[in-house]
């Protein structure tokens, strides 16, 4: 195995121009938008909740209990807050460390199994991954369990190819715990040990082999993983048997632990998909670090006949996990993204002689072309000929007539890229990419999040709201979303989430008419069908995709029972379709 030397000022100067520019990419747009759904909201609400309440253990959306998912995302938002008393940027800021993790982590593995520059290539072939960026730019769980992984991966491949290193072992099957506690699928990292073992089997070369009467050492990861776990699981429980006259927390608890976790995976709901799905991310959601398949699966090939584990373990691991998931009728492209971290380990200590290769800077330079080519044709034509859907996007965003901005936004990164190609040409096709993909990143982040932001958070609308409610008004929601009531900013009446909307309504009728002069209902158009005069109540226009109304008692037909309609019955199952 080789050994780290110790860093030349030029090696140290290239980690942090790299650790500068992931900040720059990543961060970017941080405080330029409030949380869009479909998932930022609902966490955000959670961690907004957590705090006005005082109660962490329990996550809510609004009155209810929410179980759809482990509350590690919603304790890093409200810990953020803490720390920055502002949500624009605490929503964001765990993804974001969250990527400065998983790049560390890659470029520490990159320099310990070969040498500093393959560190560095693993983080900077990561940092291009297409899929890589878009998630953790988002306020999802993923880029959090993504990191909680690759740390266990970072601890499992040090004790396995350059141990014994027991502390790294433990440490990696802790934080293993800690993907379980973020979304259930974190134990997934403990799969690295099948193909540990079958290179400890046969001795393949840079494995690192155990003393003898060690075996105990090994099952110490069981309970470094259930440590990681009981942190939140043993104060969960207990204090759901402090709350047992309450039957919300039991159904909470059975919900996460049962229904969630092993019934979503072996009996899918939702994203139901052919085992093949996920061929098309690794080639397209990868770009362009899929671009070096035709080099590394050769090279990969030639490594495992030498019998390298440092390859064999990585690209088992990125095997066995795709196998896992395939096998779920479930299936989401975020899924895998874990492999992405190991996918540009294996890659990088060949990316040097890669990049030499014409073959690559024709893929490469065609990538850009076609990516700048399809920016400048979308905003050329939406300007110039006015097409329907430039239309309906504009009125479904809330743009004013004739907003042009978006298209502005397309042409912007279209002509930046194609400038990028003429000027670097076939030599610097790799710094064409950088370069483009950079471009792309901070137009789209310094430009379309304040541009997109009203429309996409429904600030703008609960903005609306606010302006028509009184000092002394209250107002109750029916049908509503996460981010109508994140983004109100004042106290709400709801009447639950995953309640059908007839009673939904029903309730909130009842409530009204017990102080008519003071209370509004805030609603969805399809949610009370014929029993409202639309007369005599407020209409607030259009926001993600509904109409939206806002109304006092006598709009209301006494009475009057809305039927169920299907959006409802879709939006009761709708959270737990995370996309």
């Amino acid at each position: 195995m080789l050994a780290s030397a110790q860093a030349t000022a030029q090696e140290r100067r290239y980690f942090w121009l790299l650790l500068i520019f992931a900040i720059v990419v990543i961060g970017a747009g941080i405080g330029l938008r409030d949380p869009w759904p479909s998932d930022e909201p609902r966490f955000t609400l959670a961690a907004k909740q957590m705090v006005d309440s005082g109660d962490w253990l329990f996550p809510h959306r609004g009155s209810e209990l929410y179980s759809d998912k482990p509350p590690m995302l919603m304790w890093a938002e409200a810990a953020s807050y803490t720390l920055t008393r502002s949500w624009r940027v605490a929503f964001l800021l765990p993804s974001l460390l969250a990527a400065l993790g998983t790049l560390f982590f890659i470029y520490d593995l990159g320099r310990r199994l070969w040498n500093r520059q393959a560190g560095l290539y693993a983080a900077a072939a990561l940092l291009l991954c297409f899929q890589f960026v878009y998630q953790v730019k988002r306020a999802q769980i993923d880029p959090l369990v993504v990191f909680f992984i690759t740390a266990a991966n970072w601890g499992l491949l040090r004790h396995m190819l350059l141990g014994p290193n027991w502390r790294a072992y433990w440490f990696g099957c802790f934080c293993a715990g800690l993907g379980v506690i973020t979304k259930g699928v974190g134990i997934i990292a403990l799969l690295m040990l099948i193909p540990y073992a079958i290179a400890a089997r046969w001795r393949w070369d840079g494995i690192a082999l155990m003393q003898r009467g060690a075996w105990w050492r090994w099952l110490l990861g069981l309970p470094a993983v259930l440590l990681a776990i009981a942190l939140w699981l043993v104060p969960m429980l207990l204090a759901v048997q402090a709350r047992s006259a309450n039957p919300a927390y039991a159904a909470y608890v059975n919900d996460i632990l049962f229904r969630q976790t092993a019934g979503r995976y072996a009996n899918a709901w939702h994203h139901l998909h052919s085992p093949v799905f996920y061929i098309p991310i690794l080639l397209f959601s990868w770009l362009p670090l899929s671009l070096t398949y035709p080099g590394t699966l050769s090279r990969w090939w030639q490594r495992l006949k030498a019998k390298d584990a440092r390859i064999l373990l990585p690209l088992g691991w990125i095997l066995l996990m795709l196998l896992f998931f395939s096998a779920s009728p479930g299936k989401r492209d975020v899924y895998i993204l874990p492999a992405a971290p190991m996918l540009a380990l294996i890659t990088a200590p060949f990316l040097g002689e890669l990049l030499q290769k014409r073959w690559l800077r024709l893929l490469g330079l065609l990538f850009m072309v076609v990516m700048a080519t399809a920016m400048l044709a979308l905003g050329a034509y939406a300007l110039l000929a006015h097409p329907k859907f430039a239309t309906n996007l504009a009125l479904s965003r809330g743009f004013d007539a004739g907003e042009n901005s978006l298209w502005w936004m397309c042409l912007t990164i279209g002509v930046i890229q194609w400038l990028l190609i003429l000027a670097l040409r076939l030599r610097q096709a790799a710094w064409i990419v950088v370069g483009g993909m950079t471009a792309m990143w901070l137009v789209w982040s310094l430009w379309a999040y304040p541009l997109l932001n009203d429309s996409s958070s429904s600030a703008g609308l609960m903005r609306d709201v606010r302006a028509k409610l009184g000092p002394q008004d209250e107002v109750g929601l029916i049908d509503w979303t996460e981010q109508n009531l994140l983004m109100l900013e004042r106290p709400a009446q709801d009447f639950g989430f995953k309640r059908p909307v007839p009673a939904q309504y029903a309730a909130g009728v009842q409530w009204q008419a017990l102080a008519p002069a003071t209370r509004w209902l805030f609603a969805q158009d399809s949610s009370f069908g014929n029993c409202v005069q639309r007369g005599k109540a407020i209409d607030l226009g259009y926001a993600n995709r509904r109409q939206w109304w806002l109304f006092k008692a006598d709009a209301v037909i006494p009475g009057c029972v809305p039927a169920a309609h299907d959006d409802a019955a879709a939006a009761i199952e709708s959270d737990d379709a995370s996309r």
